[in-house]
C-alpha cells in the first residue's frame, strides 16, 4: 500500500473445493500457479503448494495484501480446508482474507478460455443435486453473477434463451440438466482454480470487500452437506 493506494497487489488464492487442489499468486501482472487433481490428497498438498509458488514468486506471506480463498459451495471437508489454510496463514501474517464463490471462479476460468458471454455453472452436489449459478461477462472480462447461487435437482435448473454455455461437472453426472436447454455445453469437465479465485478477488480487494481472519468460513448454501 502507499499512501492508501494500492501499487502492486499481491494476492495468496487457494482452492480445495473439488477434486483438484490448486494454489496461486498474484503479483501485479504475473500469475504463479499450481494445479493438480488429486481426490482427498488436499491436505497433503496444499501447503507444500504454497511454499513453492511463493518462492517462484519471490515472495514471503508478509509481502502479501491479501489471502483469497474458495469458499463455496461444495463439499465440506475440501472447503474446510481452503477457509481453515486461509485462516491460519492471515492470522500468522496479519493479512485480511476474500472469500471467492466456486461457482464464480469456475465461471471465471470458461470465460476465459472461450468468447462465451453467458455461462450457467452446474457443479454436481451428490446426493442427486447440483450447485449452480449464472453469470454474465463483465467489463473486465470477469464473470458477473446474474442472479442467485442455489442448490437442487437438476430439474430445476432453467435459463431461457441460446446464448448460454453450460459448464461443470453437473453436466456431465445428470443428463437431465441437456432437457430443455437450448445453449451450448462443455464436454470437458472443469475444476475451480486458484488463478481465477486470485483474479476475482483482486476487484474485492480493490473495492475494499475484505474481511478479518477470524470470519474465513466455507458457504455451504444447503444445511445437509456431503465429504
Amino acid at each position: 500500500m502507499q499512501g492508501g493506494r494500492i501499487v502492486s497487489v499481491r494476492i495468496l488464492a487457494l482452492e480445495t473445493a473439488t477434486e483438484a487442489c490448486s494454489v496461486a499468486v498474484l503479483a501485479g501482472s504475473a500469475m504463479y500457479r499450481r494445479f493438480e487433481v488429486r481426490p482427498r490428497a488436499h491436505l497433503r498438498l496444499l501447503l507444500p503448494m504454497v511454499e513453492s509458488v511463493l518462492t517462484e514468486a519471490e515472495l514471503d506471506l508478509g509481502d502479501l495484501d491479501a489471502i483469497a480463498f474458495g469458499c463455496g459451495p461444495g463439499g465440506f471437508t475440501g472447503l474446510r480446508i481452503a477457509a481453515g489454510a486461509a485462516q491460519g496463514l492471515a492470522l500468522g501474517a496479519r493479512l485480511p482474507v476474500i472469500p471467492v464463490s466456486n461457482l464464480a471462479a469456475l465461471a471465471a476460468s470458461t470465460m476465459r478460455d472461450t468468447t462465451a458471454r453467458k455461462v450457467i455453472v452446474c457443479q454436481d452436489a451428490r446426493m442427486g443435486e447440483v450447485y449452480w449459478g449464472t453469470f454474465d461477462r463483465g467489463a473486465d472480462d470477469l464473470p458477473v453473477a446474474s442472479g442467485p447461487e442455489r442448490v437442487g435437482p437438476p430439474e430445476a435448473v432453467s435459463v431461457a434463451g441460446s446464448d448460454w454455455l453450460g459448464a461443470g461437472s453437473g453436466w456431465l453426472a445428470y443428463p437431465q440438466l441437456h432437457v430443455g436447454f437450448a445453449g451450448v455445453i462443455e464436454t470437458n469437465p472443469r475444476w475451480p482454480d486458484a488463478a481465477d479465485v486470485a483474479a476475482i478477488a483482486l476487484g474485492e480487494l480493490q473495492a475494499g470487500r475484505v474481511l478479518a481472519p477470524e470470519l474465513a468460513a466455507p458457504t455451504y448454501i444447503r444445511n445437509n452437506v456431503t465429504y
